[in-house]
């Protein structure tokens, strides 16, 4: 079992959290298996003691830095949000948020960090992974669901099988491209242009 197992009051201690800031940044740029604690505490300005005091193991450490990242994604997914209007505007809206979400370095380097893991952390990635899907997932069904009902789109069977083939189109030149090739490869559309032929194609697909 990898879990920090943290007492709640724990999570917010701003030792832990400096320890968790500083961890993160030798586990995106070293790995797992090459990262050492001590200069993680000893940049964190605390005791090799102090930090198994507050994680029990290295794995312990990992973990709470995975469970970390994904607490700060969710709080940037609470500002995707689309706005009213026209299936257009609103479907746009939403596009453009998630594919600057998606884009940004930092995020691509954590889901690297943690598919590279995976195997020795299979529960600390399903949980990652399900998180992210489900606060992104969720909201757009939401806005499809409600343009729906509106007439705005046709009715739709499958909410979320629309809802995949939006992200899915934003996803791969903005994320999964430079994701799998260490962003050595760039897809050349800005992601202005990406979201604009998405949601022209999500349209001709599902437009009333």
């Amino acid at each position: 079992m990898h879990g920090s197992a943290a007492p709640r009051g724990a999570l917010h201690d701003p030792k832990r959290q400096l320890i968790v800031r500083h961890a993160r940044e030798h586990f995106v740029r070293e790995g797992y298996a090459a990262t050492r604690i001590e200069p993680i505490a000893r940049e964190a300005g605390v005791s090799t003691a102090t930090l198994y005091t507050l994680f029990r193991s290295k794995a312990a450490l990992f973990t709470a830095v995975i469970d970390d990242a994904a607490e700060e994604f969710t709080r940037q997914m609470a500002r995707v949000r689309a706005v009213e209007g026209d299936a257009r505007s609103t479907l746009t809206s939403f596009a453009d948020a998630y594919a600057a979400f998606m884009g940004d370095p930092f995020v691509r380097s954590v889901f690297r960090l943690v598919v590279a893991e995976r195997p020795r952390f299979q529960a600390v990635a399903r949980r990652f992974f399900e998180k992210g899907r489900t606060e992104f997932g969720a909201t757009l069904i939401g806005v499809i669901v409600r343009l729906s009902k509106a007439g705005a789109l046709r009715p739709i069977e499958h909410p979320s099988w629309a809802a995949g083939h939006l992200m899915g189109m934003v996803e791969h030149p903005v994320f999964f491209v430079p994701l799998v090739t260490g962003d050595e490869v760039r897809v050349r559309r800005t992601n202005a242009e990406v979201v604009a032929e998405a949601v022209e194609t999500f349209l001709a697909r599902y437009g009333a």
